[in-house]
């Protein structure tokens, strides 16, 4: 009753093949493996870029006034 048979998928995948036609699927598949190759680009580019951030900060040290 929950699972479902062969013929269930091969119904679904006629479906997605009329819908989508043959050269489709393969291009949104290269589609999302580009978009994930520069989403990993991206966040290596801004772990390359924190340290330099860090060394060019400053500190500014404050003294309190000791009149008492």
């Amino acid at each position: 009753m929950g699972s479902l048979s062969i013929w269930h998928w091969l119904i679904v995948l006629a479906i997605a093949l009329l819908l989508f036609g043959r050269g489709k699927i393969p291009e949104l598949m290269g589609d999302v493996a580009k978009g994930i190759k520069s989403f990993k680009k991206g966040m290596n580019d801004d772990d390359d870029t924190s340290p330099q951030a860090s060394t060019t900060s400053r500190t500014v040290e404050h003294k309190a006034d000791e009149t008492k």
